[in-house]
């Protein structure tokens, strides 16, 4: 069988097995020069899982962010709140410089997946056995320390409905806080790259320096706000 599509085959799987809640998590904002790393859990609202629900344009929009565009994920935000229970975690780029950016990546999954278990704790009287709960992470690493049940799915975001619905609302939050920070600091042009290392953002960093919200412990940042004050 071939995965090319998001599919809920493997959250079937885990519920066949007696898996009660089962997460969806997903980072963005690694790769960024500036801002936070924002990550997002998600568990669907309904015990009765969508493996029955007919293909319909806003089901198969649930995929890798990467591949839909701005207004499409603007979108599926609204969809996926009805859907999904969300919870949000983040780390700054004070967190990031101080524990390094992978680190500062688990830390927003679990603060993640905390927010999200309450969050179903007060919608829904669900349950907090850990036992019941398994946490599909999208890449090749684990969570560290984490007390319940997970796995680590390779390309994750664009094969498992649950990671790729929470890579939507991730990239979704993380961009509109960057369009708020855009306001504050305009030279850099946060709004159009997010803090990417775009030519245009090097070239800010060269003329301005960095400022309060630049990763000082990554290489560019570092090397060009160096440059600045010679």
């Amino acid at each position: 069988m071939t995965l090319s599509k998001s599919t809920f085959e493997l959250e079937k799987i885990l519920a066949e097995k007696g898996f009660e809640v089962i997460i969806g998590t997903d980072e963005v904002g690694r790769g960024p020069l500036c801002g936070p790393v924002v990550a997002c859990a998600v568990a669907l609202k309904s015990r009765l899982l969508p493996f029955s629900f007919q293909e319909s344009k806003q089901w198969d929009l649930v995929r890798d962010s990467k591949k839909l565009s701005e207004k499409q994920r603007e979108e599926m935000f609204g969809f996926i709140h009805e859907h999904f229970h969300v919870g949000i975690g983040l780390c700054d780029h004070e967190t990031i410089d101080r524990i390094n950016i992978l680190e500062a990546s688990f830390l927003a999954m679990k603060k993640a997946i905390q927010e999200l278990r309450r969050k179903m704790n007060q919608e829904s009287g669900v349950a907090s056995d850990d036992s019941k709960y398994m946490v599909l992470v999208d890449g090749n690493k684990k969570i560290p320390n984490l007390s319940m049940g997970q796995m680590a799915v390779i390309g994750g975001d664009k094969i498992v409905k649950s990671i790729s619905a929470a890579s939507i609302v991730a990239k979704v939050t993380r961009d509109r806080m960057m369009e708020q920070f855009h306001k504050k600091y305009p030279q850099y042009g946060f709004d159009k790259h997010k803090g990417y290392g775009t030519k245009a953002h090097m070239d800010a960093l060269s003329e301005h320096g960095s400022c309060e919200i630049h990763r000082k412990s990554f290489g560019p940042v570092s090397r060009l706000a160096n440059l600045k004050k010679r």
